[in-house]
């Protein structure tokens, strides 16, 4: 007897071996309707398998529906499969690649001497439509890897062919076929394409086969595939508001920056956008000065022999920007930590002098690729609010629970009060031992336990020198952004000498912690455009109030007023051109002021202004005093 233990326990048994589709039809014909596929096995050893894999031995065995995360991902994996048949059937002349699931959906690449037109993608969408209608059944056979290259090279699919070649020639290969498709796929696939039903395709772009540059350009069609109809209604209307969001059309818009073809990957700040720069760099310096912090700069050169102690050579050199100078090699930094180590080594430190904080804007280059280049998200040289605690083992569980109620204050500040948190554990290529790797990483999981915070686990995606927490924002449209992090690291500072005389007059190696809050200045900003679509609070607002003049009559006393409101550290900007109000309002409400003071013979007379807030809100006629205070409050209380 095979005896299948379900997920609540409950055990089933079969006389013979089974298939995940046979053990569903038992439980309930629903349950067989609804089924994608099955994880078989649990912890490290399950996987997932196709409805059709059968069982021959005791195990334990899940149903993969689409209401699991699992049978999305089995959903999209089957859908880019739909796009590729449909491709083949429109374009019998086009190769196929690879098409895997990314964020969302999926893609697919192909070789195709014929450019895709949005009309073609219309008529490929409809033709996965149609096939998908058909309901054909997906299905699994296994070939001697010799035979699967020698079937796609007569098929003309040399793409493929020479993916398979790749793999050990005693390795077998699996192909799935749905209608007149095959494709190389390791599976698992959902049982028919009767199952993909909700899915639109997005749009074309180039890419490199392999990813290399020095390859042919092949075409590239991203999709998105959903579980129902309204999660995909609904992830198109997010996509409609993120296009409106779009933080380098609002760049051009407002006149924030550009980014130019003389400095890819590099921003060039205008006046109004380095404003914002400067509201949030000082808001983090006095987040340093009021938490311990001691602000440092390190150098942007540092000697290749450094990066080769620290681990870093081996395992970033060739995102590093590199140079060298009479016979010596050198990197552009990618990151700010060897430098505070070596600043750290400076003196003698005593145990006394712990937990030491220091905190650096530093400026740091990564030669990432062009392609993956995006406005001011994803750049070669950007700014860190970094941060290292060097301490002892006995303080690195009470700096993380500070760290962690320190990055909710920040957050909330900027306007982010949903938060997910998720600490990833060690990697299967690391330094250190497993016992400090135990002491890291029961650390972070304590601290936020202490914190109350609920987190998940994400096994292996730790740096090669320590664990860490990952704290990702949601915005207000619900996308997640990825930006602070706490890494517990027991092993840098001691590969570069860096040590403290404990209390027992002994030296000792220090607990380095790596920390950011914001992370990248460059990508924080253009989040923050994001998410309050370019209106940003008072506090950090480029221009926070604009005063319009009716009449030149009104001249000298709007320039009363901007001396006034300047006083308190106002950034004001006048507006006496001789256009209509209406015009001018107009025109600064589309730059997203905050506040815009309309001044007439009566505002004059009277000593006042008249108030139109943001949102095209008019708050009427208030004394100048009155509206000093209610800005000033709202700056104060990050409003």
């Amino acid at each position: 007897m095979i005896t299948i233990t379900l997920p609540d326990a409950s055990k089933r048994e079969f006389a013979q071996p089974v298939t995940v589709a046979e053990v569903a039809a038992s439980i309930g014909a629903g349950l067989a309707k609804a089924a994608l596929g099955g994880r078989v096995g649990q912890g490290d050893s399950a996987r997932l398998v196709d409805t059709s894999f059968s069982i021959d031995a005791d195990t334990t065995l899940a149903i993969i529906t689409d209401k699991d995360p699992a049978g999305l991902e089995l959903i999209r994996h089957s859908t880019a499969h739909l796009l590729a048949y449909a491709v083949k059937d429109l374009f019998p002349e086009a190769q196929v690649t690879i098409g895997p699931v990314i964020d969302n959906g999926f893609y697919y690449d192909f070789a195709c001497q014929r450019p895709f037109t949005p009309e073609d993608l219309i008529a490929i969408e409809a033709r996965m439509t149609a096939l998908a209608r058909l309901d054909e059944p997906v299905t699994r056979r296994v070939l001697p890897r010799d035979e699967a290259v020698a079937f796609f090279k007569a098929l003309g699919e040399h793409y493929k062919a020479e993916i398979i070649a790749s793999i050990p020639a005693d390795q077998d290969v699996s192909l799935y076929r749905e209608g007149g498709f095959e494709d190389l796929c390791r599976g698992p696939h959902v049982p028919s394409t009767g199952k993909l039903k909700h899915f639109k395709l997005m749009k074309v772009a180039g890419a490199y086969w392999r990813g290399d540059q020095k390859n042919e350009q092949l075409q590239r069609i991203y999709g998105t595939a959903w579980a129902s109809k309204d999660e995909l209604a609904a992830y198109l209307r997010m996509l409609e508001e993120a296009e409106k969001r779009d933080h380098r059309r609002l760049g051009k818009d407002l006149d924030l920056f550009h980014i130019d073809e003389h400095a890819p990957g590099v921003v060039f700040w205008h006046p109004k956008g380095w404003t914002i720069w400067q509201g949030v760099e000082q808001y983090m310096r006095q987040v340093y000065r009021d938490n311990g912090y001691l602000e440092v700069k390190g150098p942007q050169l540092l000697d290749r022999t450094l990066w080769e102690k620290t681990g870093h050579w081996d395992k970033y050199r060739d995102n590093m920007f590199t140079t060298e100078s009479e016979k010596r090699d050198y990197a552009l930094k990618p990151m700010n930590c060897p430098g505070h180590i070596l600043i750290f080594k400076q003196g003698i430190k005593s145990y006394r002098d712990l937990p030491l904080r220091y905190g650096e804007f530093g400026q740091c280059h990564r030669n990432e690729p062009t392609g993956g280049l995006h406005g001011i998200m994803r750049v070669r040289g950007f700014t860190q609010d970094d941060g290292h605690i060097f301490c002892t083992e006995d303080m690195v569980l009470d700096e993380c629970v500070a760290y962690t109620t320190l990055l909710q204050k920040v957050y909330a500040d900027f306007g982010f009060s949903d938060i997910l948190y998720k600490v990833a554990t060690r990697p299967a290529q690391r330094i250190g031992s497993d016992e400090t790797w135990d002491k890291a990483e029961s650390a972070l999981i304590e601290s936020l336990r202490r914190s109350g915070c609920d987190f998940v686990i994400a096994p292996g995606d730790g740096a090669f020198y320590g664990p860490k927490i990952e704290y990702t924002l949601k915005d207000a449209i619900g996308r997640q952004w990825q930006c602070g992090t706490m890494q517990v690291d027991f092993s840098m500072a001691e590969r570069l000498g860096a040590e403290y005389v404990g209390e027992d007059s002994a030296r000792h190696t220090p607990v380095m912690l790596h920390r950011a809050i914001v992370g990248s200045l460059e990508r924080f900003i253009g989040i923050l455009i994001e998410q309050h679509a370019g209106a940003l609070p008072v506090w950090l607002a480029p221009v926070q109030v604009v005063l319009a003049n009716i009449t030149d009559a009104q001249a000298e006393y709007v320039a009363q007023i901007a001396k006034a409101l300047q006083k308190q550290g106002l950034r004001v900007q006048i507006d006496l051109r001789n256009e209509k109000i209406t015009y001018k309002i107009r025109e600064h409400s589309l730059q997203k002021v905050p506040y815009i003071l309309v001044v007439g013979d009566k505002e004059k007379a009277s000593g006042a202004v008249a108030v139109r807030a943001r949102g095209n809100l008019d708050l009427g006629v208030m004394p100048l005093d009155d509206f000093i205070r209610k800005i000033v409050d709202a700056i104060a209380l990050k409003a």
